[in-house]
């Protein structure tokens, strides 16, 4: 057991030298890593109510990685629309925000994927006209524009509801998960789609206000965005990451959220579809 142990800690050891080598030399001269993030979206990224500091897996998992590559993250909020042109321009070094990494945003971003969750459907829990997810067939959901859900929702509607000769899913693009929350409370909408790693967070925040119907409909990378000219800084994240995986440090914070479900055993980079 002993010997399992230190095998473990050389690994990360060797893991962290061999990250902090692979640093561009511009990031090693400053000395710190600017990361981008937009803390409304718990757990992955919001502020503590009580003392309105940043938390969260990213923040956690991005100070962790700023330790284990002997640089300092500067966490810069950052809207979710300007993020990609920040990387783009480099007025930040990352992104990591709960992204989701899509082949669309790749043509712009490399992506190093971390995490595993996917859009999920639910509901008011005082809905008893909606207790499986094929009830939502020819009700209004609403979901973030800024996503992919939207799409993602009309086609499960496609193979869902059409297909089985029901009402097609009504979806309306909303301003974020928030404010789909918010038509949903008002009776707007019948039914909301949101991350499904932010479902138990948000029925552990309002006990007995939310149901979630069915599971995620589809399995998507959420990845660390990082300028796609910079292939010697994904290199030294990637392996940074994957000596979080190897000492269990990855592992802790995702426990301490709730969320080892979302878990990868391998850092994969532009594996989103």
């Amino acid at each position: 057991m002993k010997n399992l142990i230190l095998t473990s800690v050389l690994a990360a050891l060797m893991a962290s030298t061999s990250a902090w080598a692979e640093l561009p030399a511009a990031i090693k001269a400053k000395g710190e890593l600017v990361v981008a993030i937009m803390p409304n979206y718990p757990p992955m990224d919001f502020k503590d109510p009580a003392t309105n500091t940043l938390t969260g897996i990213d923040y956690d998992l991005g100070n962790a990685l700023g330790e284990r590559l002997g640089v300092k993250i500067k966490w810069q909020e950052t809207a979710f629309e300007q993020m990609v042109s920040g990387l783009v321009t480099k007025r930040v070094d990352l992104v990591l925000s709960g992204m989701t990494d899509t082949a669309e945003r790749q043509k712009s971003v490399t992506f190093i994927d971390y995490f595993t969750s996917g859009p999920q459907f639910y509901t008011l829990a005082k809905r008893d006209d909606i207790k499986d997810v094929t009830d939502l067939c020819g009700k209004k959901v609403g979901t973030s524009r800024r996503t992919t859900w939207p799409a993602e929702a009309a086609e499960w509607s496609k193979a869902n509801c059409e297909a089985a000769g029901k009402p097609a899913l009504i979806v309306l693009g909303s301003e974020g998960s928030a404010d789909a929350r918010a038509q949903l409370r008002q009776g707007r909408l019948d039914a909301a789609m949101q991350g499904s790693e932010t479902i138990p967070y948000l029925m552990s925040q309002e006990k007995d206000q939310y149901k979630p119907l069915g599971t995620a409909i589809s399995k998507q990378f959420t990845g660390l965005g990082v300028n796609k000219a910079n292939p010697e800084l994904v290199t030294a994240i990637s392996e940074a990451l994957q000596g979080m995986i190897a000492d269990g440090t990855y592992q802790a914070i995702l426990k301490k959220w709730n969320l080892e479900s979302g878990a990868v055993d391998k850092i994969l980079v532009n594996n989103g579809k």
